[in-house]
């Protein structure tokens, strides 16, 4: 939190300022001759999904005598139901970084992530469409009950090697109707979709619906490994709106064995966006020219 006067201004989820000027624009507004007793003051509030974020180095990592920089997690919130509490003690055995972040709230670190190249940023798909070579890409992974359906929207340059995020789904207790609504209100209905293999009666009925282009990924042995090595040989830029994807890249890492050392698979935990994202680029990775059937 950062005291600096009379008015007080609040910003929920703060870490979406993904630019410090936005923010100093804010703070440089709040001006004016003080009465005595009063101050200034803005209040903001986050997930510290990110170590690298301007919020840490410019109000946590300093001693400042304006600034009040606060940890809290949900061990301080009476409200919390049985069920709520629930959700933290699952995430603590089955994705520990996650629950060091969302639970304790400690700051995310970059320490045994499967992607390292990645930042949040604002652009517009005209700009980036305008790059020679741009191709969509999307991706579908099928959730109900526990886990979401979440669909991966993104721009890929080949030439660039760079991975452009702009849009997400990401909701449980959908039904193949409600999807396929979804995806037409999205825009999407006419993209070529590459979804979970594991659900053909899914991805049938979705075509039946309307989505024509959708098509299961083809998966196959070592199909995970070999998508997280070619995805981390891209920059992936991510637009602040896909809060969910952010969230699980900040989270994604190498599961560790008995003994705690790393082995090479990914915790299978809170992943549905970058399953997702794998089964989009299936194409590029196998070569494009192949048959889903």
């Amino acid at each position: 939190m950062y005291g600096s006067g009379t008015s007080v201004t609040n910003c929920e989820e703060a870490y979406e300022i993904t630019d410090e000027n936005d923010f100093n624009m804010l703070d440089e507004s709040i001006r004016g001759v003080t009465p005595e007793g009063l101050f200034k003051q803005i209040t903001l509030t986050l997930n510290p999904w990110n170590e690298k974020h301007w919020i840490k180095k410019r109000f946590f990592d300093k001693e400042d005598s304006s600034i009040l920089a606060m940890t809290t997690n949900y061990m301080c919130n009476e409200w919390l139901d049985e069920a709520d509490l629930k959700v933290f003690e699952d995430m603590k055995v089955n994705n520990p970084r996650r629950y060091e972040v969302a639970g304790l709230g400690n700051w995310g670190v970059t320490d045994g992530l499967v992607y390292e190249n990645w930042q949040e940023r604002i652009f517009t798909l005209d700009e980036v469409r305008e790059l020679e070579g741009i191709e969509s890409v999307f991706g579908l992974d099928f959730g109900y009950t526990n886990d979401p359906t979440a669909l991966f929207c993104g721009l890929i340059d080949i030439k660039g090697k760079v991975i452009y995020v702009f849009d997400e789904m990401y909701q449980k207790g959908m039904s193949n109707e409600k999807i396929a609504e979804k995806i037409r209100a999205m825009g999407y209905s006419k993209e070529r979709i590459t979804a979970d293999c594991a659900e053909p009666k899914s991805i049938d009925r979705l075509r039946e619906l309307g989505i024509r282009n959708i098509r299961p990924a083809r998966k196959g042995k070592d199909s995970v490994n070999n998508g997280i090595d070619f995805i981390q040989g891209f920059k992936i830029i991510i637009h602040p709106k896909c809060e969910n994807f952010v969230k699980e890249i900040g989270s994604y890492c190498w599961d560790k064995d008995k003994e705690g050392h790393s082995i090479n698979e990914p915790v299978d935990a809170d992943n549905h966006l970058m399953d997702a994202m794998r089964y989009a680029l299936e194409g590029y990775i196998k070569g494009k020219i192949f048959s889903f059937e």
